[in-house]
């Protein structure tokens, strides 16, 4: 199981929705998201290859989230491609189940 489906089963998505959710990501085609998911979705691919990424994507993501969602958001998407980055480089294998199965989902906890 891949990492951000682990991640949106945390949040409490169905297996269903996992699988669709997964899928509209990937195709591309995101117009059926929210403005700001898609600047967020855009940002992070661009991330991808940081020398692409200019002060107007990291504007956007100001417009849509404020500074300190911004920053949250760069961050984030850092950490993420880092990571994926080192599991590329070392053949790291994705666990075959959710790692986090059995944790609440995220609205949950208190």
């Amino acid at each position: 199981m891949g990492h951000c489906e682990m991640l949106l089963a945390v949040a409490g998505l169905g297996q269903n929705a996992i699988t669709e959710r997964s899928r509209r990501l990937a195709g591309g085609d995101w117009s059926g998201f929210i403005p700001a998911e898609q600047a967020a979705f855009r940002f992070a691919r661009k991330q991808a290859s940081p020398s692409s990424v200019a002060a107007r994507d990291v504007e956007e993501l100001i417009d849509h989230y404020g500074q300190d969602g911004a920053l949250e958001i760069v961050l984030w998407t850092a950490r993420f491609h880092y990571l994926t980055r080192v599991a590329d480089a070392f053949q790291l294998p994705l666990e075959r189940e959710n790692v986090f199965d059995g944790f609440a989902p995220l609205g949950d906890r208190r």
